[in-house]
């Protein structure tokens, strides 16, 4: 799985990663894809944030997968610097081709390359076929995440 490419997303691809969240059983209940306002102030903030990388991968020009990686510095661990996965998504055209995996070996490196000795992340508990995906990844489900709605 060679023929695409892994960078930086550009303001102009936040339609099609908007899109890439709406589609799926969860995201389109949660997602807005008619009103990208929202999507595109995120985005500023994120591309503003050195601590923040939200990549898209691109085949042919079009943009095919996407995930959020953050570094998060910190005091636990021994001052163990972590990075966060969030968000990972492959267009639906593209799944079960090796994208997905890329993706997160991807996410990995980048997260060594920063520093990080730990990599984390969570998925909604609906998703088993998700969690089969990152434990053959070799990730384990440690903890039990806990979220609140504000």
């Amino acid at each position: 799985m060679s023929d695409f490419e892994i960078r930086p997303a550009a303001k102009n691809d936040v339609p099609a990663i908007v899109a890439m969240l709406a589609d799926d059983a969860l995201g389109n209940q949660r997602e807005s894809p008619d009103d990208l306002s929202p999507y595109l102030a995120a985005f500023d903030v994120l591309a503003s944030d050195p601590h923040q990388n939200l990549v898209v991968a691109v085949r042919e020009g079009k943009v095919v997968g996407t995930l959020q990686l953050t570094v998060i510095p910190g005091l636990s661990r021994r001052g163990t610097v972590r990075s966060v996965i969030e968000a990972v998504r492959v267009h639906a055209e593209e799944r079960g081709n090796g994208l997905g995996t890329r993706l997160i070996e991807w996410a990995v490196e980048e997260s060594e390359r920063r520093g990080c000795r730990l990599v984390q992340l969570t998925s909604d508990v609906k998703r088993a076929d998700a969690h089969r995906f990152y434990e053959r990844l070799g990730f384990v489900a440690s903890h039990v995440g806990f979220k609140k709605s504000l």
